[in-house]
């Protein structure tokens, strides 16, 4: 892979969702050569119980753009306000104006199944704004032109490790955040604001511990890892070649496949998981 194309791009629905379960990832590209960009396609305007809609989001810039600043990423503005991520033209075209500017080699998106229907139109988006970037036809706003390049996009687990009907979701991937969880921690930290809301209305109580827990979990499915972030690959089709896998590439060791999920791709169980792919 070229230079040009050491480019990791992480979009997400709102601010602090990078750094629940994508930062450390994205923290270990940064030290791995990479430029790193991410935004948040939702501004935070609900994540709320006592501050005006103009107030929040005010605040959830700030902390973002903190976050954002401890590793040297280019954040893209946010488009809408909360519960207002919807799978539709107008959005699609924005995203896709992003998309084809940053041109990604590495484009790491929310979970296709999650609880939260923000979650889940974000990821559409993500995908789908990477698979329309060489159209030409495709009119993004604002007019952006179409690029040549290939993507590589890969999925995050969905917060709670379960999608919307309970069932655990596993990763293919397990990326080994242990030597950068102080980072991860520290960036999750810059949103004051949020462990202030999530305490309030869904009575998370310690939000860094609860991140933590949730990577050490990760960690114990990956087989070998103390600390990980999971992810899934998304279909080659229309966005690279069948054999990509940049993330391994640039990280090595410091990841494990989960063999299993492999063959279950292909109707086959059994399988150990094995690192460096």
């Amino acid at each position: 892979m070229s230079d040009r194309r050491r480019v990791a791009f992480a979009i997400a629905a709102h601010p602090d969702d990078v750094e629940l379960m994508m930062a450390g990832t994205l923290i270990l590209l940064k030290q791995a050569g990479y430029g790193v960009h991410y935004m948040n396609i939702a501004n935070g305007s609900c994540g709320t119980a006592v501050h005006s809609r103009e107030e929040i989001v005010r605040i959830r810039e700030g902390e973002a753009q903190a976050a954002a600043r401890m590793i040297g990423a280019t954040v893209h503005p946010s488009l809408v306000n909360d519960i207002e991520i919807l799978y539709e033209k107008e959005l699609l075209a924005r995203v896709g104006a992003v998309v084809r500017e940053v041109n990604p080699g590495i484009l790491l998106a929310p979970s296709p199944d999650d609880y939260m229907e923000d979650h889940v139109n974000a990821s559409r988006l993500a995908v789908s704004a990477a698979f329309c970037r060489g159209m030409r036809n495709f009119a993004t706003v604002p007019p952006t032109e179409a690029v040549e390049s290939e993507v590589t996009v890969y999925h995050a687990l969905p917060w709670g490790l379960c999608d919307g009907m309970r069932r655990r979701v596993r990763a293919e991937l397990h990326v080994d955040i242990g030597s950068v969880l102080d980072g991860k921690r520290e960036m999750l930290a810059q949103h004051r604001s949020q462990k202030e809301w999530l305490d309030a209305s869904q009575g998370l109580d310690a939000y860094l511990r609860t991140m933590e827990e949730m990577c050490e979990e990760v960690g114990r499915m990956s087989g070998g890892f103390r600390y990980a972030e999971g992810w899934r690959r998304h279909s080659h089709l229309g966005f690279c070649a069948e054999e990509a896998d940049p993330l391994m590439e640039a990280l090595g060791e410091l990841v494990v496949v989960d063999e299993a999920y492999r063959r279950s791709l292909e109707g086959r169980a059994g399988g150990n998981r094995t690192a460096g792919g």
